[in-house]
């Protein structure tokens, strides 16, 4: 049986940032194999989104952003990872800042690819009083789980079916990224996935919920590593979560050539062998 991740269910609230990872895909990047910074923002924009719903429980939308520069390129293959937080609450608006990094798969290299500042609008339906305000922003608050991989994102009528419900293989999809990310990560090489155990959905997602994937490496081999993952579904008005679904993904480390290659754990500790 699948062992449970010590954050399961944790609600990412109030000021804690907000993280969006993806892969740069080749469909993706301009003519020079690097991502589109229109497609960039458009990453950003989406996860200053989800930092909004999360900290007011309200409809938003984005009303301006600072001046974005691009300081260096995300090239096909690397993983970005884009980050907002809130920064300032006003009565209806909020200043989300975003920022986007570059990861290279082999050798950890990180860097800064851009940084901004989204300002967002508060649209509070017709039931809350016409006083109503955002909260104001507590004290900072530290993100936790540097051990296991947490990366959100929307569901879009694009990944639904006709009664309106996330396909279970864009679930399927987004939870082998995060298996993916989690044991790249851990080994520092590339590594494909040689099979998954048992999943159970139990919970169908709708078109505009948050979807929160959860991985973390819990047993390593000589090339092979097991990452256990689960899918949460989150209302981004009510905050309410739900396990939607758990599984554990084999991927095993390999070279350039794809042949399998040792895993050196990085921290051991709390891993099975």
């Amino acid at each position: 049986m699948s062992r449970e991740l010590p954050s399961s269910g944790e609600p990412a609230g109030g000021p804690a940032p907000s993280t969006l990872i993806d892969i740069v895909f080749p469909g993706d990047t301009n003519h020079h194999g690097t991502l589109f910074g229109g497609a960039g923002l458009a990453l950003m924009d989406r996860v200053a989104f989800i930092a909004a719903s999360r900290f007011g429980r309200v409809p938003f939308v984005t009303a301006s952003c600072e001046r974005v520069d691009f300081r260096k390129p995300a090239r096909i293959g690397e993983i970005v990872e884009v980050t907002a937080k809130p920064i300032s609450a006003g009565r209806r608006s909020l200043t989300i800042e975003a920022s986007m990094t570059a990861e290279t798969i082999v050798g950890a290299g990180r860097h800064l690819c851009t940084r901004g500042v989204f300002h967002m609008v508060a649209v509070p339906d017709e039931d809350r009083p016409t006083d109503w305000s955002l909260p104001s922003l507590p004290a900072g608050i530290e993100d936790s789980h540097r051990d296991e991989v947490r990366m959100v994102d929307i569901v879009f009528a694009d990944q639904s079916n006709s009664a309106g419900k996330m396909f279970g293989g864009e679930a399927l999809a987004f939870m082998t990224k995060a298996a993916f990310v989690a044991a790249s990560r851990r080994s520092r090489t590339l590594t494909v996935l040689a099979s998954s155990e048992r999943i159970d959905f139990q919970r169908p997602i709708a078109i505009g919920e948050i979807v929160e994937a959860l991985a973390k490496v819990t047993k390593i081999g000589t090339a092979s590593m097991a990452v256990e993952t689960e899918l949460w579904s989150e209302d981004p008005l009510s905050g309410k979560r739900h396990l939607t679904a758990r599984g554990t993904f084999n991927m095993v480390a390999v070279d350039s050539d794809h042949r399998p290659v040792a895993v050196i754990p990085r921290n051991p500790e709390g891993l099975r062998s």
